[in-house]
């Protein structure tokens, strides 16, 4: 077991400092042509890209309103972001593979193989999270924050702060879906056991409805309860994974033995 140990970090850190600041280099310039060339293409299908990140707050809005600018270069820079974190999402599985390419050469082969795993389940989970926000979480947010429009109060509604609202939110969503994988490592350093989470699910559902609250403002419970069922089934799954990484973990000990 020592000998194939010695053998397997032999194999690895091959590379000087020098060639290791080259492959940087490539690895980065190769990120950056594709995010550049992704950011001029979606620069090109702005209309289409900003009708989509709009369609959210648009479906809820009153008939002939419309989102403003009220700084001279407001709507240039905003289109810029706009392009960017659409080419940034569209060019994402291009620069992983850019950071697992340079990665790759200095990790041991047992720990590659948890590589391609974790990339697919923590990339589903975070894309699922932003579906959910888009589809069912910001409409109704949003049409309840419209609802105060009346003929003393009319919204007057900037694309600049609709972005980053838009944005935080969906991150917010994206992140909170990948409970499973941070539960996972929890796990792995052994702060956290599947009998623990089973024990404190009661306090954990409380908190989900918490959050649940505060991510959807909306007053109607059907929206908090929407906001509510994912991520107490994203728990159970926490439970499941972290009951997978402790047998795995006890195989392995057993092996060793």
């Amino acid at each position: 077991m020592e000998t194939t140990e010695s053998t397997e970090t032999n194999e690895v850190h091959k590379m000087s400092l020098t060639e290791h600041l080259v492959e940087l280099r490539k690895r980065l310039t190769n990120s950056l042509i594709a995010l550049g060339i992704g950011f001029g293409v979606c620069y090109y299908y702005k209309d289409w890209i900003f009708d989509i990140v709009t369609r959210p707050l648009t479906q809820v809005l009153p008939k002939n309103s419309y989102l403003i600018y009220t700084g001279l270069t407001e709507a240039f820079f905003t289109y810029m972001k706009v392009a960017f974190f659409a080419s940034l999402i569209i060019t994402s599985p291009f620069i992983l593979y850019q950071i697992w390419k340079f990665i790759a050469p200095g990790l041991l082969p047992k720990e590659k193989k948890y590589v391609v795993p974790f990339v697919i389940s923590s990339t589903f989970l975070f894309i699922s999270g932003v579906l959910f926000g888009y589809f069912v979480a910001l409409p109704p947010a949003f049409e309840f924050f419209v609802s105060f429009n009346n003929k003393y109060l009319q919204a007057m509604l900037s694309f600049k702060d609709y972005l980053s609202l838009f944005v935080t939110f969906l991150l917010g969503f994206g992140v909170s879906f990948e409970l499973p994988i941070f539960m996972f490592f929890l796990a792995k350093l052994g702060i956290v056991n599947a009998k623990m989470l089973s024990k404190q699910r009661r306090y954990a559902i409380l908190i989900i409805f918490v959050v649940a609250a505060i991510l959807t403002p909306s007053p109607d419970a059907l929206s908090q309860i929407l906001m509510a069922i994912p991520l107490m089934f994203l728990y159970e799954v926490s439970i499941f994974v972290v009951k997978f990484a402790e047998k795995k973990k006890e195989n392995t000990e057993t092996d060793e033995k």
